[in-house]
């Protein structure tokens, strides 16, 4: 549990790294520990907001094919900066950029994270 902690803490970390690098609109201090702590509030918010709002998005989800679910995404990194002042997003543009790069860079940490766990543990009966 501890180690699963702390393994998403450091991936939202990176996560955040990476895209404070990418987008000029997103911005710290320029203190690692901004991106430690904004790390540590973006995954308290994933872990019990989101999931919260994403049950609640439900029917507007389905209208919407699912984009609904990219906004509460959205919100979430706008709670961030919220909560932490130095941690920047400016500008609606931003927030989606940042968003999709977010979920990007998260999709390539898991396929590196699975890579790792020994890939598919389906395995075919030998002939």
């Amino acid at each position: 549990m501890i180690v699963w902690l702390l393994l998403s803490w450091a991936t939202n970390a990176l996560v955040l790294a990476v895209t404070t690098w990418v987008l000029s609109g997103v911005t710290n201090d320029g203190s690692t520990w901004t991106i430690i702590w904004a790390a540590a509030v973006f995954g308290i918010l994933n872990t019990i907001l989101k999931p919260i709002m994403r049950l609640i998005t439900v029917p507007l989800a389905l209208l919407t094919f699912g984009l609904a679910w990219f906004f509460v995404s959205m919100l979430m990194l706008w709670l961030t900066t919220l909560i932490i002042s130095d941690f920047n997003v400016d500008g609606f543009w931003n927030y989606v950029w940042a968003t999709i790069i977010i979920w990007l860079v998260n999709s390539v940490l898991d396929m590196i994270a699975f890579s790792m766990r020994g890939g598919n543990t389906a395995r075919a009966a030998p002939a």
